[in-house]
């Protein structure tokens, strides 16, 4: 049995949840709504504000989908309820980010500014020049919003500037060696 899998997930108060024919799930919460379809062969069950996910049996397909299902539901109540965050650095002489209505306007050392805007789903504020906030009730949305932002410059491994993530380790490689 999936560890993952037959792990109960508790609702938290002010989070509703339906779930509709063919496993169609819809969680509405203080943050927003979000619904997912998931594998028929699951059973999506709902009892006293307690959500469980079973499976038929132990093929391997359907053990695969036993741990994703649960933990894309759970992911769902935490989005809907208190939401998502990604913190990016940005560092570098002369780098620097600003917000411009839903723009997000970078200096990253390129001879132009690059300009990201914010979608309905993900949202983004500096609290200064160099850092970066993306939130959002969508998991997947937010860590793909700020995988996008810093494909943008990505660390380099000999000075280290760039946008990385905020818990990120950038390993530095040591310069070329002077002429002998």
């Amino acid at each position: 049995m999936s560890r993952i899998g037959k792990a109960p997930i508790t609702i938290p108060a002010g989070v509703d949840v339906s779930i509709g024919e063919n496993n169609h799930v819809t969680i509405k919460g203080p943050k927003g709504t979000l619904e997912r379809k998931f594998a028929p062969q699951l059973s999506i069950a709902l009892n006293e504000g307690v959500l469980t996910v079973a499976r038929p049996d132990d093929e391997k397909q359907n053990r695969a989908l036993h741990g994703l299902t649960r933990s894309l539901l759970n992911d769902m109540v935490i989005g809907v309820n208190e939401g998502f965050k990604k913190e990016l650095q940005v560092q570098g002489v002369g780098y620097r980010v600003a917000k411009e209505g839903k723009k997000l306007v970078m200096n990253i050392g390129f001879s132009h500014t690059v300009v990201v805007e914010d979608t309905d789903d993900v949202s983004t504020e500096c609290p200064n020049a160099n850092t970066i906030i993306v939130s959002g009730i969508d998991k997947q949305k937010v860590g793909q919003f700020a995988a996008d932002v810093r494909k943008k410059r990505p660390p380099e491994p000999y000075k280290g500037k760039g946008i990385r993530y905020a818990n990120e380790v950038v390993r530095h490689k040591e310069g070329k060696t002077g002429a002998k």
